[in-house]
């Protein structure tokens, strides 16, 4: 039978409430998660498994040749990691293309779930790569919205002949509720865990994708693979009350949402209803400034260091004051383009939270796709500037400015909330709405994902959400702001997902603008 796939009615989920629980943006990956769980595995363990999945089962916003980032809690307190590569040594006076060789920076997911396994892990390695595996190899049921993505993506690389051979059966691209596998997939995966990252770092597959390059005219080399290293690093944090909110430095926008956290601070008005025009007005000031801050430092972490001197006092001052009771204009370029992501969160009956995300950057990433692995490489150069004095200029052996970022709530008692809301410049502006929903509006993390959402659009244009009360539209216009209200909650504006700590177990929350789903024991 062939379904009508689209949602004509509004959706309110349920939150999940467990001891342990994991929630992504696909509902088998976080199936496999919840199965290392079974299996006596923590949540670092359950996360790893569903990124990995995820790499099958929502190939349009993440791959085997994307980046990641996350943020652990444990009784040790927060570790952050930073899973992204670098460009290629021999990427100079290149002009970048959104597609083919040119945005191709090294691929650093595989380091990152190496490295959070090794340091926190209970299960074997191997084992993490056992849903996945099974999903490619024997096949997986394409959900609604990866079945769109899946769409847009055979048309965007309708000339690139390994991916149609890898993503495509003869030039289709699979339908909602179809069966697809993925054996290069498998193949690649297998590979490894059975040599934990070397092969893909130092090895076959990294010749693989050498061998590739050179013969495309790329710029990747095995000197670039074996170098790469992730980098743990410590999350910035900024102070509400009893709460701290904490994202990861640079070279993510994690900084942005901090910096709009800390004006809505200083503004001195009452924060604690989200829904009146007063803070809609203020939240999204307060952005504008935030990613102008963002947009001209943030860089390569050799470069542009943490950004915590974006926070200080004196500077968000300025910004404070500078808001007024009418709309200012917003300079489009300091909004990052739009890209495709995947977010997941876990917990476990130990209190451990993991905040993780993971992406190709624009749907499956560059159009390079490794001949018989699976291997969809991403574009994640775009990140860097066109302005060859910024500190993010465009260059060799540099990590780009990243759009994805994890999130992490804490109050006193520690970790309390694992976090994120993916798309693009969605991310920060996500970030502050959820948290602001959370830590001013005492909503549970559930509400908190499905209340409408605002976004930058660039001068006085914001899209907007159906769902607040009219005379919010009415009243925000009188402030000067042009909006256009969207005509459906989509993942144009984010899809987020949610992992809270209560006293004696967790709460699940998935957004209902992405397939995702929470789940628990």
């Amino acid at each position: 039978m062939s379904f009508d796939w689209t949602l004509p009615y509004p959706s309110r989920r349920e939150a999940v409430i467990a001891k342990n629980v994991v929630a992504t943006s696909q509902p088998l990956a976080a199936q496999a998660g919840l199965e290392m769980l079974r299996r006596g595995g923590n949540a670092i363990d359950a996360a790893i498994a569903g990124a990995i999945a995820l790499t099958v089962v929502e190939p349009c916003a993440n791959g085997i040749g994307s980046d990641a980032f996350a943020i652990v809690s444990d009784e040790d307190g927060l570790h952050g990691l930073n899973a992204s590569g670098k460009s290629p040594e021999l990427f100079e006076g290149c002009k970048l293309q959104a597609t083919g060789w040119s945005p191709v920076t090294i691929p650093g997911a595989v380091s990152g779930w190496v490295a959070l396994s090794e340091k926190f892990g209970d299960l074997d390695f191997e084992t993490l790569f056992e849903p996945a595996v099974g999903y490619a190899n024997n096949g997986f049921h394409v959900s609604r919205q990866t079945a769109l993505g899946w769409e847009k993506g055979a048309a965007r690389y309708a000339e690139f002949e390994t991916w149609q051979r890898t993503f495509t059966t003869n030039g289709t691209p699979p339908r909602a509720g179809e069966l697809m596998r993925l054996p290069d997939h498998a193949d690649t995966l297998q590979e490894i865990a059975d040599t934990k990252g070397e092969s893909f770092y130092r090895g076959r597959l990294a010749t693989q994708m050498h061998d590739s390059s050179m013969r495309e005219g790329g710029f990747l080399r095995l000197d670039d693979l074996a170098s790469h290293a992730c980098a743990w690093v410590d999350p910035i944090g900024v102070t509400c009350g009893k709460n701290t909110l904490y994202e990861l430095p640079p070279n993510g926008q994690g900084i942005a949402a901090l910096i709009a956290l800390e004006i809505l601070q200083l503004l001195e008005i009452d924060l604690s209803c989200c829904d009146t025009s007063e803070v809609l007005h203020v939240q999204i000031e307060s952005m504008k400034r935030a990613f102008a801050d963002a947009h001209a430092y943030v860089a390569d972490p050799e470069i542009s260091g943490t950004c915590e001197d974006l926070l200080e006092q004196s500077r968000l001052k300025k910004h404070a004051a500078s808001i007024t009771t009418t709309a200012s204009d917003c300079d489009q370029a300091t909004l990052p383009r739009y890209s495709s992501t995947v977010y997941l969160a876990a917990g476990d009956t130990d209190g451990r939270l993991v905040s993780f995300i993971q992406s190709n950057f624009e749907g499956f990433g560059s159009g390079i796709v490794i001949p018989n692995t699976g291997i969809a490489l991403q574009n994640r150069g775009l990140g860097f500037s066109s302005e060859q004095n910024h500190p993010n200029s465009a260059g060799p052996s540099k990590r780009p400015f990243h759009t994805i970022i994890p999130a992490m709530l804490c109050d006193d008692d520690g970790a309390r909330m694992a976090f994120g809301v993916m798309g693009g410049p969605m991310q920060p502006q996500g970030h502050l709405q959820v948290a602001c929903r959370i830590m001013f509006g005492n909503q549970n993390p559930q509400a908190a994902l499905d209340a409408p959402r605002w976004k930058l659009l660039g001068g006085r244009s914001v899209a907007i959400e159906q769902g607040f009360p009219e005379h919010i539209y009415a009243e925000l216009r009188k402030r000067g702001h042009e909006l256009e209200i969207a005509a459906e909650r989509t993942v144009a504006f984010g899809g987020g997902q949610a992992v809270y700590r209560l006293r004696d177990g967790m709460v699940g929350a998935s957004d209902q603008r992405r397939d995702g789903q929470a789940v628990g024991f």
